[in-house]
């Protein structure tokens, strides 16, 4: 099992790589694989910042929300490059955060191991 406190910080190191993925990784000069990128990790880090976990800050959205929708962009992710027709230029980077996203959301543990006070 993935602790919450390592998946909080797989959250945002993940935003950050898919953010800056179209330029490290040299596809910015793809459109539609620099929008997915750049789009997702804004909704990784969103989500992340808006769930009731270790790593939130204003905790409105469930770990089981928040790991649900994890999975759901990991499936998107992968499938991107074919969905955007953009698989000839660039595919990895999607493939492999993806996958990530998906073992995150299916292994994370979904309560914490320390009682919370109820108005977190």
């Amino acid at each position: 099992m993935i602790s919450r406190i390592a998946h909080a910080w797989l959250d945002y190191l993940s935003a950050l790589v898919l953010i800056f993925a179209p330029w490290v990784f040299k596809f910015s000069n793809s459109d539609e694989a620099t929008a997915v990128s750049v789009g997702s990790g804004f909704v990784v880090l969103l989500l992340s910042v808006a769930t009731k976990y270790e790593g939130g800050l204003y905790r409105r959205v469930s770990m089981s929300m928040h790991l649900n929708l994890d999975v759901f962009l990991g499936v998107f992710l992968i499938a991107s490059p074919w969905l955007f027709s953009f698989k000839d230029k660039v595919y990895l980077p999607h493939l492999v955060i993806g996958v990530i996203a998906i073992i995150a959301g299916l292994f994370t543990e979904r309560q914490s191991i320390t009682k919370q006070s109820s108005w977190q």
